[in-house]
């Protein structure tokens, strides 16, 4: 029998105050017409052991965490078109929620990362976060392949060449 081992893990974290109450933004986390302004086309099914279809199918998983206006977690599994089975590690996403006096602290915890993959998704969820915010607040959400090639820099990404 062989021992175990320690192996490191990579997480990412973002932390932002946002510019709406917890509720309303749980709404944007959470409801199939908000998710479009912000994430892609997609559901969350609205309790703990619920599917989650996110970007047209490309995420997928499953909810872990369901405590409405606190937190929100879920599996996260990224598909190709047409795949049933996902080339890639499941990792876990948390969004938690706390009121703050000019709106709400949210900190996105997503792991574990395969290290490869660290600058591409922290682009990712940067990116993301940019739309969330333009969109509590209302105003106009840039289209998202303009606001990535943006925020590729800021990660050394190569936007042109991707990891798929």
């Amino acid at each position: 029998m062989s021992k175990g081992e320690t192996v490191e893990e990579i997480a990412i974290v973002f932390r932002r105050t946002l510019p709406a109450p917890p509720e309303k933004v749980w709404d944007f986390l959470t409801d199939p017409r908000r998710l479009p302004q912000w994430h892609g086309e997609g559901m969350i099914e609205p309790r703990e052991g619920g599917k989650v279809d996110l970007m047209s199918g490309h995420v997928r998983g499953v909810v872990t965490g369901w405590r409405p206006g606190r937190f929100l977690a879920y599996t996260w599994n990224v598909f190709a078109p047409g795949e049933t089975e996902s080339a890639w590690p499941v990792s876990y996403l948390e969004f938690a929620l706390a009121p703050e006096k000019d709106g709400t602290a949210l900190t996105l915890t997503h792991r574990p990362i395969p290290k490869t993959m660290s600058p591409q998704t922290m682009m990712g969820w940067h990116t993301f976060l940019e739309m969330l915010t333009a969109a509590l607040d209302g105003g106009g959400v840039e289209d998202r392949e303009s606001l990535m090639r943006k925020n590729a820099p800021l990660y050394g990404v190569d936007f042109d060449n991707l990891r798929r």
